[in-house]
């Protein structure tokens, strides 16, 4: 009687269980532009659609200084904290599917913070490389943003970034120059003295600032015009 009243406890507990788990991790948050990729449909006729795919960086643009992202212009695809596995785990959802005439890459800063663990350059790089190959493999011009520059990371304190940003950029360049992809120069433009981004761009030295966005804006604008002149 009581292994029977056991069991039938057990039994009633099952549904709660289920119920109550927690839902599957969404770890490249697949689903955060979902319903907006949705909505944004095709590209118009004549239109010459630009996806700018990142981070923090790329997310806050759109807000603290939204030119380029006004309505019926650049779409923004960045997602504050993400690396670049869980980019290149995106790009078709929240890039390809959307039919961009050019896409903007600006990552790499949160793989040197450890976001998704330890990352060494060369395969932030590849990860980098790896979006630009499954891109233009569906005719999209490429632009790569090089890493702005950042002299601290706030929630990675124990990480100087500044070395492995340069040594990023410089893997990020080169392959840039030998795909013939139009490069997006953003840490030159953003740096001070001593390598970190200056305080009046970035206050929390490394999230531009209205100023650092037009910066960044000007610079980008530059780039999209010469990929489409392609």
């Amino acid at each position: 009687m009581m292994i029977h009243r056991l069991l039938l406890s057990l039994l009633l507990t099952l549904p709660l269980m289920s119920t109550a788990a927690p839902p599957p991790e969404d770890w490249a948050q697949l689903g955060r532009y979902r319903e907006a990729n949705v909505a944004l449909g095709a590209p118009r006729a004549g239109e010459a659609r630009v996806v700018v795919l990142g981070d923090s960086i790329t997310e806050h643009w759109s807000h603290d200084a939204p030119d380029p992202f006004a309505p019926g212009g650049w779409i923004n695809r960045g997602i504050s904290g993400q690396t670049t596995p869980q980019m290149l785990l995106r790009l078709r959802q929240d890039v390809i599917a959307l039919a961009p005439r050019v896409l903007v890459i600006i990552a790499g800063t949160n793989d040197i913070a450890g976001n998704t663990g330890p990352a060494t350059v060369e395969a932030i790089a590849g990860n980098i490389a790896s979006m630009a190959e499954l891109a233009r493999a569906h005719g999209i011009r490429v632009v790569i943003g090089t890493v702005p520059p950042a002299s601290r990371y706030w929630w990675a304190p124990a990480i100087d970034p500044r070395a492995p940003i340069i040594e990023l950029n410089h893997l990020l360049r080169r392959y840039a120059q030998q795909q013939g992809l139009v490069l997006l120069e953003l840490h030159t433009p953003l740096a001070d003295a001593d390598g970190g981004i200056a305080q009046a761009l970035a206050e929390d030295g490394v999230h531009p600032t209205a100023a650092g966005y037009r910066v960044m804006s000007a610079a980008a604008r530059d780039a999209v015009q010469r990929a489409l002149a392609r």
